[in-house]
């Protein structure tokens, strides 16, 4: 019988920031696969869960998926953790799964802590649509071209950055997308947490001040600003599409979709002006 695999979030900073599930699953597996070994181990001491652990780092990562697949598929059940939040987003992972699908070995996810979701929660920018990018390119011309395939994405952009990189990608923000709101969070959940807000030159400014930056950092940056608010009043916006031929139920739905309603809103709407 085929054993499993766990991809299991781990804290991102505050180790109190973990699942019941998560403790129960390390301390149950058969293996843990870490991204780095001794900086897991200073998890499972916090939690006195005493497991054999094995490396899986972006460097093994081919060899050592194979490895890992082998033993599940002849029943071993292995639980992937990496350094700091949930498994595969922005760190190693995705050979592992598809060899345990390709032979029929369960995945399970154990979900938690997210340094992305808990920077946007928390950003004051707008969290009904986002895009995550991951890590931003290290050259700037490469950095520029991620930034401005996003120019008019209407959503918060997400990517983490290297402490030593911020400046340069807060200035890349400012030159490609303009005066846009931008969160620069750092240190999510531990003791020097913090959250500067502003548009990227503002934010760089107060970074710039400094002896240094350090710590991980997750950067928001809000979404392109989209065209000027229609202020024609709901029936006649209606009215003007079902003269141009439109079907009315047709134009209620392209109403409220401009504007953001639910057509539920725009026919109540409707209803008030009759």
């Amino acid at each position: 019988m085929a054993g499993k695999l766990y991809l299991v979030a781990t804290p991102i900073g505050n180790l109190e920031d973990i699942t019941y599930r998560a403790v129960r699953v390390l301390r149950e597996a058969d293996l843990i696969a870490c991204e780095d070994t001794r900086q897991t181990r200073k998890l499972l001491d916090r939690y006195e869960i005493s497991k054999a652990t094995v490396s899986y780092h972006e460097h093994n990562e081919a060899e050592r998926a194979v490895e890992l697949a082998s033993r599940m598929a002849a029943g071993a059940t292995v639980a992937l953790v990496s350094d700091a939040g949930m498994p595969l987003v922005s760190d190693p992972g995705y050979r592992l799964v598809r060899a345990a699908i390709e032979l029929g070995v369960p995945v399970e996810p154990v979900p938690g802590a997210s340094a992305a979701l808990a920077a946007l929660a928390a950003s004051g920018l707008p969290t009904d649509s986002f895009y995550f990018g991951g890590f931003l390119p290290s050259k700037p011309g490469q950095r520029a071209k991620a930034l401005e395939a996003r120019a008019e994405e209407q959503a918060t952009l997400i990517f983490y950055e290297a402490p030593h990189r911020i400046l340069e990608a807060l200035e890349a923000v400012e030159r490609t997308l303009g005066p846009r709101p931008v969160v620069v969070a750092r240190e999510l959940t531990k003791i020097h947490e913090e959250f500067l807000r502003g548009t990227a030159e503002e934010v760089r400014a107060q970074l710039a001040a400094r002896d240094s930056v350090k710590g991980e950092i997750t950067l928001l940056i809000g979404r392109a600003v989209g065209p000027a608010p229609d202020d024609t009043p709901v029936e006649e916006a209606v009215a003007v599409l079902v003269q141009a031929g439109t079907a009315r139920m047709d134009a209620i739905k392209q109403v409220a979709r401009k504007r953001g309603l639910s057509k539920r809103e725009v026919y109540d709407r409707l209803l008030r002006e009759e």
